[in-house]
């Protein structure tokens, strides 16, 4: 049968997250999670439909994308097709030909599980590996230690320093509370939490927001951020042992975490809460 690419649309978007949900599993390489088109939906439910694509076969999806930066594109596949080379060959020619609507021309990069013969094809056309990542696990089997800071579950009412935490921790960020909302209101915020850490003088430090892919299933946190005055004071650890606990009282399995290599602050951090590192994946680069 032949295979089909297509943008799903606000009414499809279920039915992709659904797939990304069913896909994730212990054991399974790094990949994209429903967490991630969760936070990307605080741009709204249209440009996340624009942003994400399926690829079909016999009415089954059998791999999905997210456009998550105009020069990155994220994409697993169903685990028992993780060899098939007509859809990895598919995927890649879809990928690497701006014409097909998926990346567009000049520089780009691509993200991909490291079991799939997508990368090996994609260098075929020219691209080469890109800046090394290091993905972090966290096993829930145990229950997690009091992380030493008053942590609360963000809602509503919280929205205004989640959002300043946000910003406060990340330079280019854009976050604003009309897309926190946006992506409170996404399918995939069902199964998420945004946490906040405060400190002794009750002023919120760090933020995370954690998703769950369904009971036995690893979840995700995305993203962690500490405001940067309040960094070198152990509130990354705290927030992320408080993140790891969410989503095992969501039934998570693991907690995964993901982070450039060149980011040792980060993975310093990770480590100190008890998450242990995986082996380094790489992003296909293509420079022109």
């Amino acid at each position: 049968m032949e295979i089909t690419l297509r943008t799903p649309g606000v009414d499809g978007l279920a039915q992709a997250v659904g797939a990304l949900r069913e896909w994730q599993d212990e054991g399974a390489p790094t990949q994209l999670h429903p967490g991630d088109v969760g936070w990307f939906w605080r741009f709204g439910a249209e440009a996340t439909a624009a942003a994400v694509r399926s690829w079909s076969r016999d009415g089954r999806i059998l791999a999905v994308g997210l456009l998550d930066s105009p020069r990155l594109f994220r994409v697993t596949v169903a685990p028992d097709v993780r060899q098939d080379e007509e859809l990895a060959r598919r995927l890649a020619q879809d990928m690497a030909e701006p014409e097909r609507g998926v990346l567009g021309a000049g520089k780009a990069s691509v993200e991909a599980p490291t079991t799939t013969l997508i990368h090996e094809l994609l260098a075929e056309r020219g691209w080469h590996a890109d800046e090394p990542w290091t993905p972090l696990r966290h096993d829930l089997t145990e229950p997690l230690p009091d992380p030493g800071v008053r942590i609360d579950v963000a809602g509503p009412a919280q929205v205004d320093a989640r959002v300043a935490v946000q910003r406060a921790a990340f330079d280019s960020s854009t976050f604003t509370d009309e897309r926190w909302h946006a992506m409170a209101a996404g399918p995939a915020y069902a199964d998420g939490r945004c946490l906040l850490a405060y400190d002794e003088r009750n002023q919120a430090v760090a933020a995370v927001t954690v998703w769950s892919a369904g009971p036995g299933k690893p979840g995700l946190l995305e993203p962690m951020g500490v405001h940067r005055d309040h960094r070198g004071r152990g509130y990354g650890r705290a927030i992320s042992v408080a993140a790891a606990a969410a989503l095992r009282e969501l039934g998570s399995s693991s907690a995964l975490v993901c982070t450039p290599t060149s980011n040792t602050g980060g993975v310093a951090t990770y480590a100190s809460a008890g998450f242990q590192k995986l082996p380094e994946t790489r992003d296909s680069r293509r420079d022109a």
